[in-house]
């Protein structure tokens, strides 16, 4: 198995890029096409553990659009083989001072693309 191949690498880290412009301007019908539309995908959140598609558009959907901006650090892409990819990122926002959140995500390519089928966010006190 490849790991890091780089072509793959750079259509993950397109796809995360597309995924995070997404998420900023909270355009929600970007942000439900960049999961596995299946009852398989899922998104545990700071707040909700979010079982399926369906779960996880109606939580974009209902989310408040104020105070969405943050800054990456530490942002990691990992691709396994041609189909398979990790993504990590700290992230810090203004509105939350003394707080890092965390983000992994994975990715799966399908015929019709980069899905993610598997997210994780939480938010603690930032250890620095």
């Amino acid at each position: 198995m490849i790991v890091d191949d780089p072509a793959t690498k750079a259509e993950v880290e397109a796809a995360f890029a597309a995924y995070e412009r997404a998420l900023v301007t909270n355009d929600v019908a970007a942000l439900d096409g960049f999961f596995l539309p299946s009852e398989t995908a899922i998104r545990y959140g700071v707040a909700e553990n979010l079982y399926g598609y369906e779960a996880i558009k109606a939580f974009r959907a209902a989310r408040s659009p104020a105070g969405l901006a943050r800054e990456l650090e530490k942002t990691c892409i990992v691709t396994y083989g041609r189909d398979v990819a990790i993504a990590a990122t700290l992230f810090r926002r203004d509105g939350a001072p003394g707080k890092v959140g965390r983000q992994m995500q994975t990715w799966v390519r399908f015929p019709e693309g980069w899905r993610i089928v598997a997210a994780h966010v939480s938010v603690i006190d930032d250890p620095a």
